[in-house]
């Protein structure tokens, strides 16, 4: 980021390199470096698979970045991304504490599985580390607890990979109804996201340079299967209870997030969780097949949550099914359906005059706002707290679905009202090694 000389000098002063241990001291604590405005951005990729090599792919095309490692638990992977950018092998590695001891690096593009984005994001936080992480940023409840700590304490740009904020309709439609143009919202409809399952596969035979016990990580170790370690698959890990939130945080945390943003909830959440029907009871896959028998079995009970000034949304009502990446608001001026990269009204003409009214409206591509707000220390479009809140709606959705009963929240303290047992699923414990360092 800086002149070279000098760039080294200043990270002595402000960055500690984070040590092999996965329980990190508070003594490591960094300060997020700001780049000057000649200065380029040192980047690395943890996780750089099915979406991971996207995203950072977008990040790396940037003038203003400079790919100095790539960290996948595949090694073929790892260094075939890296060479893409010219990297050499020995800069692409298998495990991601080897990216965040670097001092060149100053920010990181992560998709890792769900599971993992804890561990990646408070640590490289605390060693000062920019993050751009893949939606949902967070497993648990409690996960988003400490990510918050960590990136609040060392000041890093954090950006949620929820990239509908950065498209155009997406943007107007959401303003439209949070000005209040459609009148007070009387409902939103979402998409019946389903909840995950459980997993007992038989072994397969590990693949070549593959490290299976760091994929692994936090969770207890599996038999390796190629329908678990995809991501999307015959079912895939997205699927799956220890990995994942499912459907429910696959694409809930797309459409959840347009609603949230839409009723300017960004900083909150909602105050109970509707369970209407009996608890589920999650299927386990012994052999692979489609998703299709988990899905129809965990879209039940239905659910519905309801904010403080009593905007309630459903998780599908009355054979009306939102898109899985927005929502449906009714308001007293007529009805705006937002989807992904458009919208639509009735009255028709709502949406129409309001597009036509904004056609000048330009927004940076997502990775791009993120690279902007290093340089010049604005909040991103998709910053930390609204990650934390939309994935937050998930949890709480499907532990009540596992629950199978009506749920009191509270946003501010980020707990279940007077439910032991409902508080005891905001938090998961990590195996031996894997733990998170205490903030």
């Amino acid at each position: 980021m800086q002149p070279k000389t000098t760039r080294r000098t200043f990270l002595k002063t402000t960055a500690v390199a984070v040590a092999v241990p996965m329980v990190i001291p508070r003594s490591v604590f960094a300060d997020a470096v700001r780049p000057g405005a000649n200065d380029r951005i040192g980047l690395a990729g943890i996780g750089v698979g099915r979406q991971g090599s996207g995203v950072f792919g977008a990040a790396a095309g940037d003038k203003r970045t400079n790919v100095v490692c790539v960290c996948d638990v595949w090694k073929k992977r790892a260094v075939e991304i890296a060479a893409k950018y010219k990297v050499s092998p020995e800069n692409a590695y298998q495990d991601y504490r080897k990216v965040i001891e670097r001092k060149d690096v100053d920010a990181i593009v992560t998709a890792t599985p769900e599971h993992w984005r804890s561990l990646i994001c408070v640590n490289a936080a605390i060693a000062g580390k920019h993050l751009y992480v893949e939606k949902p940023i967070t497993l648990t409840i409690e996960d988003g607890v400490l990510i918050r700590k960590a990136v609040n304490k060392t000041g890093v740009v954090f950006q949620c990979g929820s990239m509908q904020r950065s498209m155009v309709p997406n943007y107007l439609g959401c303003k439209f109804i949070r000005e209040g143009r459609l009148g007070k919202i009387k409902e939103v409809i979402a998409a019946n996201y389903e909840t995950p399952w459980l997993y007992n596969m038989k072994a397969q035979e590990i693949p070549e340079d593959l490290d299976w016990d760091m994929w692994c990580g936090p969770t207890e170790p599996v038999p390796f299967h190629i329908d678990l370690y995809t991501p999307r698959a015959n079912p895939g890990w997205l699927s799956f209870r220890n990995y994942s939130g499912g459907e429910m945080t696959g694409w809930g945390t797309h459409g959840f997030d347009q609603i949230q943003c839409a009723l300017g909830m960004d900083d909150t959440g909602p105050v109970e969780i509707l369970v209407e029907g009996d608890k589920l009871d999650p299927p386990t896959y012994n052999e692979p097949e489609s998703a299709k028998r988990g899905n129809e079995t965990c879209s039940k009970p239905r659910l519905a949550y309801r904010y403080a000034n009593g905007i309630t949304v459903y998780l599908g009502k009355a054979n009306t099914e939102s898109n899985r990446g927005g929502g449906i608001f009714f308001g007293e001026k007529g009805k705006l359906e937002i989807f992904r990269n458009s919208i639509k009204s009735n009255p028709k003409e709502l949406a129409e005059d309001w597009l036509k009214e904004n056609q000048d409206v330009k927004l940076p591509g997502h990775t791009t706002d993120w690279i902007d707000c290093i340089y010049n220390g604005k909040l991103s479009i998709g910053n930390l707290e609204t990650g934390i809140r939309t994935a937050g709606i998930c949890h709480t959705l499907n532990i009540a679905r596992y629950l199978g009963r009506n749920l009191k929240w509270d946003p501010v303290k980020e707990e279940f009202v007077g439910d032991a047992e409902a508080n005891k699923l905001l938090r998961r414990k990590h195996r031996k090694g894997f733990e998170l360092p205490a903030i």
